[in-house]
């Protein structure tokens, strides 16, 4: 059993295609966490946004560091906190500040009083503003595929990611028709997640992305701490054993689908032309889902 960062030298390169370094969890030490990850050869990191208060710092990390990935959106989670005009201020931010994707965006039917009619709602209109923009977008998906890949095939956009993903093999064939890719994180280090190891198995490379989801999720080397991208390796090694895959090639498949699904490539963060005036005062937000 690989035991990530700790089993072997590592000279690969990861790509964590979800994690929230823009929250107060790593107020303190934002610098030494993302030097750390590259030390242990994460080399790069999608951040998404998940409230309009937080875009501007979240630009802001993005421009300040190498590699660092901004995607902006609403989450469902913070259905309440949301306010009428956020939509027209995540397309204002689209088009002063194009990032890589419009999210975290979705559908959460595992909360208890998230109303499900709003959610639907606001997760419609950020698909329209993201295929008007032509961008992917990162999808939080919560006891909700079937409805989420519904609007999906009502409102295509250019594909994307669906994070944490645990639906069925069905409708891993469906998000992959649909040109997204599958995020999968820290629960796989944990032996007894067999049916989401099962899934990561019987699914093809090519559909899969590796994320931590940090400050959430942790991975089984550190329960009870702060989830970080620098416990990525450990994501990876999880995947690589379920599959009975060469890490190597895993890392190599999972960096090339990232970079491909949301055209890392192509991505400059100083695009924008100079910051919104329309976004509200506030630093990023504490709670990363």
């Amino acid at each position: 059993m690989f035991d990530g960062v700790c089993a072997y030298n590592i000279v690969m390169e990861l790509i964590d295609s979800h994690c929230h370094l823009d929250v107060d969890a790593f107020a303190a030490d934002r610098r030494a966490v993302l030097a750390r990850a590259r030390q242990n050869s994460v080399t790069g990191f999608v951040v998404p946004g998940i409230q309009a208060s937080g875009w501007l710092a979240l630009q802001a990390l993005c421009d300040s560091e190498a590699a660092v990935y901004p995607a902006f959106g609403l989450h469902p989670v913070f259905l309440e906190q949301h306010q009428p005009t956020d939509l027209t201020l995540l397309a204002a931010q689209l088009a002063a500040h194009r990032p890589v994707a419009v999210g975290e965006i979705g559908l959460d039917f595992y909360l208890d009083g998230l109303d499900h009619g709003r959610q639907q709602q606001l997760f419609e209109a950020q698909l329209v503003i993201a295929r008007d923009a032509g961008l992917p977008v990162i999808l939080h998906v919560r006891k909700s595929h079937d409805r989420v890949l519904a609007t999906l095939k009502r409102v295509r956009v250019c594909g994307g990611i669906c994070h944490a993903f645990n639906g069925s093999l069905q409708q891993a064939s469906q998000y992959s028709e649909l040109g997204f890719r599958l995020g999968f994180g820290g629960m796989l280090t944990f032996e007894r997640s067999t049916r989401l190891r099962k899934l990561a198995a019987g699914l093809p490379l090519e559909l899969l992305v590796l994320e931590t989801d940090a400050p959430d999720m942790t991975v089984a080397q550190h329960q009870g701490e702060r989830n970080s991208p620098e416990y990525l390796p450990y994501c990876l090694a999880a995947l690589a054993e379920v599959r009975q895959d060469d890490p190597d090639v895993v890392a190599r498949v999972t960096t090339a689908n990232t970079r491909e699904v949301l055209s890392l490539d192509t991505y400059s963060s100083h695009q924008a032309t100079g910051k919104s005036s329309l976004l509200p005062e506030g630093g990023p937000q504490e709670e990363g889902i």
